[in-house]
This record gives C-alpha cells, structure tokens and sequence, in this order.
C-alpha cells in the first residue's frame, strides 16, 4: 500500500485512501491484540482471527481463502496464522511469511496471494512474490502448496 504523495491542481498533497485508512487502523488494532494476549494464546487466537476474518469475505473470496487457509496449514504447520492489515496471513517467529488479500476488500477483480521477503523463494533473478487468484483447481493447490512448502524450507 502506498501513500498518494501527488499534488492536486491547488497543490495539496491528497494523502491515504479511505481504504489504506482503514488497513492502517487494522493493523493498529491487530498490534495492540497482540500485545495484550501471551505468547501461548496468541497462536489460537490468530488463528480464530484468520478464520472470522475468511467468514466475513463474500462466497467467492471466502471459498479461496479457506482453501488457502488449508493448504498454508497442511503444508506449513510451523506458520502461525494471523491478521495482516486486516487480512490473513501466515508468520514465523512473528514474521509475515504468506498473506491473503481478498479481492472485494481491495476493489479489485482478484484476489492476491503473496509471499514477503522472508519467504525462501530466492531462486536466481526471477521468483514469485504474488499471485492473482480467482480459483484454485487441483493444478494450481498442488502449485501453491509446493510453493509454500519451499518458502519454509
């Protein structure tokens, strides 16, 4: 998410969006959650945030993301699951690793996938960092779950 930094023809600066706005205050929420739960508790209670924030998405949204969900659970049982600005994400040692972005949150026509530089996906001058994702079919889960596999490795 960027700020827009532009000039307006009366050289205002024209600042966040309403919705980078509303990422920032998530994620505020999300940090003052975290400081409040101990170490053990915020695992489970990370995880029961991803799967409220999944309920909330609209059908087409939350039937990728569950699947999303399961396949980072099953194929990275060491992530922990939590909420990234407002969205879910999977993280190690505290670190974002993986994230969804749901599509309708965004106003955009797909979905997104992505991996952080903590990934380990480093592979010569060319990897993955984002996927647009509208459904996952068999050849695309057995994709990601590779995928995120070797972002643990």
């Amino acid at each position: 998410m960027s700020a827009n930094t532009g000039t307006t023809g009366g050289g205002a600066a024209e600042g966040f969006s309403e919705e980078e706005r509303a990422a920032m205050k998530a994620r505020a929420a999300e940090l003052r959650k975290e400081a409040e739960r101990g170490r053990g508790a915020k695992a489970a209670a990370g995880e029961l945030d991803v799967l409220a924030k999944i309920a909330e998405m609209d059908p087409a949204d939350r039937a990728v993301a569950e699947r999303v969900h399961a396949i980072v659970t099953a194929n990275a049982p060491e992530l922990t699951p939590k909420l990234w600005y407002g969205q879910p994400a999977y993280a190690r040692k505290g670190k974002v690793v993986c994230f969804f972005r749901s599509g309708q949150a965004d106003k955009e026509r797909y979905s997104t996938f992505g991996f952080t530089p903590e990934a380990n996906l480093d592979d010569g001058g060319l990897w993955p960092t984002s996927f647009a994702v509208t459904g996952l079919g068999e050849v695309a889960r057995e994709e990601l779950a590779a995928l995120v596999r070797r972002a643990v490795g």
